[in-house]
């Protein structure tokens, strides 16, 4: 059997986009929520199975892994999250960078000669890295019109990936694979799917005229906290909410959280867009926490350490 198991944000979805249609296979999909990133334990292999990862942290995973390399599964991981140390098996191929300026998309377009450039673009532009997608835009002969349309399409992806539960999305990832899988070019796709397009366009475009009314809880001249309320919209919009702050104010880093019921916080960290860099380790320092050097986060910040994290973050910037 095949398995693809891949991020449930836009870089996840468009690395596999990518790979699926340069090697289509029915493979059985993977995913979850963008904060969902232990995905390796719903994998049950055998010595015949060959699993593909794609834009999850491998330290995150590295039990699994170990599991699933001692059944004798051949393995492609594709990822730039923190990654420690990484395993050495005759059957694990590696293709990891943790550099600030890349992304998963942009390593699978890579990986396969640069036959996907437009697909890495979207990818890319989702994990708001705009000036590595339009290096990969750069030999296509784009307008900035479609440019521009690339990164909407690539932020609605990614804007979908977000929430608590599934239920929160406007489409699973595995949905939202299947619709796009078709499509070699993004754009046939936005020409031939505009019920699809426009749906994430206009629940994106509600959710982040919503999120423009909020504060900053705490703000220094290098730093902003922001807390939203504990609603679905807030938790869709998060993470682009989190990019957002972080293009308008390129030399500040920003901290978002909500409230859950559990007593405890989700937190989305972006480093400052001209210092990227510490995202990933100040995460880290926390039980649940992870990402990589530009942005990161924790899925559930205990209410207690509130002070210490946000003492830290400050601190880190």
């Amino acid at each position: 059997m095949q398995y693809d198991v891949f991020n449930g944000d836009a870089d996840g979805i468009c690395a596999l986009l990518q790979l699926r249609q340069t090697y289509p296979c029915e493979s059985h999909l993977v995913s979850g929520v963008k904060r969902e990133i232990d995905l390796l334990k719903y994998v049950s292999s055998n010595s015949e199975d060959q699993v593909t990862v794609l834009d999850i942290s491998l330290d995150k995973n590295r039990t699994y892994l170990k599991n699933i390399l001692i059944d004798n599964s051949t393995v492609l991981y594709v990822d730039h999250h923190f990654a420690g140390e990484i395993p050495t098996n005759k059957n694990l191929t590696v293709v990891i960078d943790e550099s600030a300026n890349v992304s998963t998309s942009a390593l699978m377009n890579k990986y396969l000669s640069g036959s996907r450039p437009l697909w890495a673009a979207v990818g890319s532009y989702g994990d708001n890295l705009r000036d590595l997608a339009m290096e990969h835009t750069a030999s296509c002969d784009l307008s900035a019109d479609q440019n521009m349309l690339l990164e909407e399409l690539g932020t609605y992806i990614n804007y979908n990936g977000y929430g608590e539960t599934l239920s929160d999305l406007n489409f699973t990832p595995q949905e939202l694979f299947r619709l796009l899988e078709p499509y070699d070019s993004p754009f046939d796709f936005i020409s031939d799917c505009s019920f699809y397009f426009q749906k994430l366009k206009q629940s994106y475009e509600n959710d982040f005229s919503k999120a423009l009314l909020q504060k900053p809880e705490r703000a220094t001249k290098t730093s902003q906290v922001y807390i939203l309320p504990n609603q679905s919209w807030s938790k869709r919009i998060v993470g682009v909410f989190s990019n957002h702050l972080a293009n308008k104010n390129p030399n500040v880093a920003h901290a978002v959280l909500i409230k859950n019921s559990a007593r405890a916080f989700m937190v989305s960290v972006r480093a400052p867009k001209n210092r990227k860099f510490g995202a990933s380790d100040l995460c880290r320092q926390f039980p649940s926490g992870g990402g990589r050097k530009a942005a990161a986060g924790i899925n559930d910040l205990d209410e207690s350490l509130l002070p210490n994290f946000i003492s830290k973050f400050e601190e880190m910037y």
